[in-house]
């Protein structure tokens, strides 16, 4: 198991975090490893090869054969959250970084080797979820003027594009491998259930009709399924997505269709934020966690 050599702290959420592997056909969970702290949402690099994670406002680079983590060089970006996307061609990482100014989120690409931060969304709030497969431009969620919608703008930036005009929280925005269609999750039916829309907004289509809150949708890069994470109804409020609670991660036809249950865990806030299927659709990388005690901190 690996362990960061910085001394690191969980900032509030007391967890121990496990960074793991399921395969989508037999279930198998594989731990790749164990972390004394909070870590969040890996997303897949696209030789299969790293996993890119958030960590206490930074972002770091695991290694899946080594077993190994580095921190990567973002600048002064260091109070990203768990809403970060590795553009289509690997070289880039946009994250949602809260800045010193006012402490609000704002969009940020960040070069994954060497470079500057640019700021793309001025406005904020601003929560990053997808870029579109074509590199042109990124899909957030954001608040204006009272309510949470869903927006597109330029990645070089610009003039942002409203796609959603519904009470109520919408969020989560992912795009389809064919850049066709944009997923999202909406309370507007009263519980929060995935979406799914053209990307120019039109054809809103409610696509999970569980007795359940269905969060953060993501495609498999062969376009087939679509997992999403699921909390129970009643254990939280439909517009929370919180962290510690018993929750499940959930696999359904692209097309729509029933869905079923890949895993239970403990988890939640952190666990699937960002799309983290392997390049060949066979696998999912998730967090789980678990709670240290008193006993276990005095160890």
């Amino acid at each position: 198991m690996n362990t960061l050599k910085e001394p690191l702290t969980n900032k509030g959420r007391n967890v121990r975090s496990i960074l793991e592997v399921v395969d989508i056909y037999t279930g198998e969970r594989t731990q790749l490893a164990y972390y004394d702290y909070l870590i969040e949402a890996p997303n897949w690099t696209s030789d299969g090869n790293r996993l890119i994670y958030n960590s206490l406002g930074r972002l770091y680079s695991f290694d899946i054969l080594e077993s190994e983590s580095t921190l990567i060089d973002s600048g002064y970006i260091d109070h990203c959250n768990n809403d970060h996307v590795l553009s289509p061609d690997q070289t880039q990482i946009a994250v949602s970084h809260h800045t010193q100014e006012d402490g609000q989120s704002r969009i940020y690409i960040v070069p994954l080797e060497e470079g500057h931060p640019v700021l793309v969304t001025p406005m904020a709030p601003s929560y990053l979820h997808g870029w579109s497969p074509d590199g042109s431009e990124l899909a957030y969620c954001a608040e204006r003027n009272g309510q949470y919608d869903i927006y597109t703008i330029p990645a070089a930036g610009g003039v942002e594009k409203q796609l959603t005009d519904s009470p109520g929280l919408n969020d989560g925005p992912e795009y389809s491998p064919d850049g066709k269609h944009i997923w999202f999750n909406s309370v507007r039916s009263g519980l929060m259930q995935v979406w799914r829309m053209n990307v120019d907004g039109s054809e809103q289509t409610q696509m999970t009709f569980d007795e359940s809150n269905n969060w953060f949708p993501h495609v498999s890069p062969d376009g087939e399924l679509v997992a999403y994470i699921a909390y129970k109804k009643g254990d939280v409020e439909p517009g929370d997505h919180p962290p510690n609670k018993q929750v499940e991660i959930r696999l359904m036809p692209s097309g729509g269709g029933e869905a079923r249950t890949l895993v239970q865990l403990f988890g939640g806030q952190g666990t699937i934020n960002v799309n983290s299927w392997s390049p060949d659709s066979s696998k999912l990388a998730f967090v789980s966690y678990s709670l240290i005690t008193p006993d276990d901190a005095g160890k």
